[in-house]
């Protein structure tokens, strides 16, 4: 039946500065919190006072300044709110391995609750895993998580899921495999989150993007990107910050750059590149000022590592003016922390040092250790800091020098190996909050006291011209026949909101692929190109084409598409991307395609895969020619990550290369089934980084020849399940019993269909091993 998709009223933003105003200047329990992982002013700075300058992890200790203990260690900085400490870690051991958000009473440090969930779908291996950082909304006590997998929860305050979105099967994240995932943050109505992704259209080429997404009822609210070529996965962490009388997002980026955006639509305002890989540093603001750091090779000279600061008033060219800059300071991993004109900031070898915010000047720096992951928090004039190589560190820093108060040494009992400490500390209600990779501390005083977070500066009013359309919701994932109503809202040239507008609406198909900004051109073949194909309407009707709201209806067919909802005003335009996921059974046709065209719906398929002719029929080929990992090797979802209970079967097909031979699979529940060709293997896999999941038997299959793959899961009560998968060649009957199968204590309850294809042996202008799909088909189980 036909379903009418709820949209919740897009509040008016126009309000969000009252929401600021309750968040700084609101009850003193409202203040003490530490929702975000840099503190209430994102800067790393706390404002309570009488916290310990030592402190010791044995309660029998006299003076210990030890509130509690308890026995939970993770690479994350956790954050206080709602009386609660909550983080992000690793739990269970082997094919018990996930991932899990945490909650303990903040006072006594007893656990309260927690969600755990799979990983999947990723190259980062288990020591890597709850490395990015939750992030608390004071207003409602919501807690939003990016898990490794791709993952975004919002939890209510005792952890109950409130809304979650697959970032990954959706919108094509990419997860990297040394573990910088990025971290979401909420400014008024939205959580704001960065990620590197490809998915479909105009963002099927990948790159740097963000999405803001309404903390209430999980639809996105805009798109954006940095424009330039990725270089590394990243996991630099916005900050919000008023300059110019315009509320910004401020980052730190996986092309080498810091960025800035309108908050409240995501336009881009201005980009300065400096860094050769990826920035991971938070930026800090203090009035116009924004200050970050990198800690790779500086092009062009022999040094390592910088820290600028940036006028973000003095906006020419879409570039923020440069007003100093340092080299040799290796910034790679920790974000800075600034307080009364002075930077403080650690290079990744276990340095701090101090410089003046207005001209870069160093006054002094300490070597306090060895290697440095974490951030530094100032607070009640002591630095509290933690070093990777086992020792917490308390600091007291002076005008010309830098005095070590305290230093804490950790060892796992028995052993006496190290204990990482990989996360920064928190400070809140008069305590100081940290963890180490095996236990959680918070340290208080009998002095302490809750201090007051300075006002922040206000937002100017909006104007009454709209330079800016916004289409609620700005992405949605439907079925054939599906309703769903959108709004248009306007705003001006300052990113304020003025309100609904009314526009004119129409439908549209899907944009070309962007290329990056700074990508070199494209190489071209001698002779003229084929005229382009141009990409169908969005097969939907209207019920309105002028006004401030519509409601689409999608028609019966095709049973999967993309396509676009576009709203004008004049000059001014913006527009809704439009995904239709298919109803199943779904087969679809490949005789349909034009050639070097993807199926509709599918997502991260463009750019990775193509339909070309193939004998005497039209077929899917994994494109062999580019090196990347990230498109050599990939997986093209089909359906909703909500999907269970099918069937995916297909036909597949590789060459031979030199001595390689490519990997070629089907995807279910977030299980892989794949012909590995150069092990001669058939392989049932779920994170395979790990892998968490692995059933493989000898295979011997022959290049050339088309077989047969099948995958199902079947789901059963108490979290258990059981992955079957079989392969034939394709001009023989199906097997009866199953070649692979795997019961799964915690199994993956639900995912996206797919495929996947690894085309090995790609070589700079010499293509790889190539791979076909045909008959394709997703079925409901019986």
């Amino acid at each position: 039946m036909p379903r009418e998709i709820l949209v919740l009223h897009y509040p008016a933003l126009r309000h969000c500065f009252v929401l600021l105003l309750v968040f700084t200047l609101g009850s003193k329990a409202l203040e003490a919190q530490w929702s975000h992982w840099r503190g209430p002013t994102q800067n790393g700075v706390a404002y309570d006072t009488g916290l310990p300058e030592k402190w010791s992890p044995n309660p029998a200790t006299e003076g210990n300044n030890l509130r509690w203990k308890a026995p939970y260690g993770s690479r994350t900085t956790p954050i206080i709110q709602n009386g609660r400490a909550y983080f992000i870690g690793r739990h269970g051991e082997g094919v018990h391995e996930q991932e899990r958000v945490v909650c303990l009473d903040a006072d006594t440090g007893k656990f309260v609750a927690e969600h755990r969930f799979n990983v999947f779908h990723t190259d980062i291996v288990s020591v890597r895993l709850g490395w990015t950082t939750v992030c608390g909304d004071p207003k409602t006590g919501n807690i939003y998580a990016h898990g490794t997998q791709g993952l975004l929860f919002c939890f209510d305050k005792d952890l109950k899921v409130v809304w979650q979105k697959s970032l990954t099967e959706e919108f094509g994240r990419v997860s990297g495999y040394g573990g910088r995932v990025t971290s979401p943050i909420i400014d008024g109505d939205l959580v704001i989150l960065g990620i590197i992704n490809s998915s479909w259209g105009e963002q099927a080429i990948g790159n740097n993007r963000f999405l803001a997404i309404h903390k209430n009822s999980g639809q996105i609210v805009w798109w954006s990107s940095t424009g330039f070529a990725v270089r590394d996965t990243y996991y630099s962490t916005p900050v919000v910050a008023v300059i110019d009388g315009q509320r910004l997002l401020i980052t730190g980026g996986g092309d080498g750059g810091v960025h800035a955006f309108k908050v409240y639509t995501g336009e881009r305002v201005w980009s300065h590149l400096f860094g050769s890989g990826s920035i991971n540093c938070a930026p800090v603001v203090s009035g116009n000022l924004v200050y970050i750091g990198q800690g790779e090779e500086n092009e062009g000279a022999s040094t390592q590592g910088t820290v600028l600061c940036l006028d973000a008033s003095q906006v020419k060219n879409m570039q923020p003016k440069l007003v100093w800059q340092k080299d040799g300071i290796k910034a790679k991993f920790a974000s800075p922390i600034f307080h009364e004109d002075r930077l403080y900031i650690c290079g990744d070898v276990g340095t701090l040092h101090c410089l003046d915010g207005k001209t870069g000047k160093e006054y002094w720096d300490f070597q306090y250790g060895k290697n440095t992951k974490g951030s530094p928090v100032l607070a009640d004039g002591k630095i509290y800091l933690a070093e990777v190589n086992s020792k917490f560190h308390i600091l007291k820093p002076g005008p010309d020098s830098c005095e070590r108060l305290h230093a804490q040494f950790f060892r796992k009992t028995g052993s006496g190996e190290d204990i990482e400490i990989n996360g920064s500390p928190a400070i809140a209600y008069g305590r100081v909050y940290f963890m180490t990779g095996t236990e959680f501390y918070c340290l208080e005083t009998k002095e302490a006291k809750i201090g007051t977070v300075p006002e922040q500066p206000a937002i100017l009013a909006s104007s009454d011209k709209v330079t800016h359309i916004q289409v609620y919701p700005a992405d949605i994932m439907v079925e054939a026949l599906d309703k769903v109503k959108l709004s248009a809202w306007g705003y001006d040239a300052k990113g304020q909101l003025i309100g609904p507008v009314d526009v004119k609406w129409e439908l549209a198909g899907l944009l070309p692929p962007v290329p990056p900004r700074n990508a070199p051109p494209a190489a071209t073949k001698a002779g003229p190109a084929p005229a382009p194909v141009a990409p169908p309407l969005l097969a939907a009707t209207l019920s309105a084409t002028n006004g401030s709201t519509t409601e689409l209806t999608l028609k019966g067919q095709p049973p999967a598409q993309f396509g676009r909802v576009i709203a004008t005003i004049g000059t001014v335009s913006g527009y809704a991307r439009v995904r239709v996921v298919p109803k199943l059974p779904y087969a679809p046709n490949f005789a349909n395609i034009p050639l070097k065209r993807t199926p509709g719906g599918w997502v991260n398929c463009q750019g990775k895969f193509e339909i070309v002719q193939l004998d005497d029929k039209k077929v899917l080929k994994k494109v062999n020619t580019n090196p990347s990992p990230l498109v050599a090797r990939a997986n093209a979802y089909i359906n909703p990550p909500s999907s269970t209970g099918y069937t995916i079967e297909s036909d597949v097909m590789g060459t031979k290369v030199r001595d390689d031979l490519p990997d070629v699979g089907v995807v279910a529940n977030r299980y892989t089934l794949m012909l590995a060709g150069n092990t001669q293997q058939l392989r049932l896999v779920s994170w395979d980084a790990l892998p968490r999941v692995d059933k493989t038997i000898s295979f011997p299959w022959k290049a050339g020849v088309w077989y047969r793959l099948k995958l199902t899961v079947e789901v059963s009560e108490g979290g258990r399940g059981i992955a079957k998968g079989k392969a034939w060649p394709k001009d023989q009957m199906e097997p009866e019993g199953w070649n692979v199968e795997f019961a799964d204590p915690i199994v993956n309850a639900n995912g996206s269909a797919g495929i996947y294809g690894y085309a090995a042996g790609i070589l700079d202008n010499q293509p790889g091993c190539e791979i076909y799909y045909d008959r394709v088909t997703i079925n409901p189980n019986k």
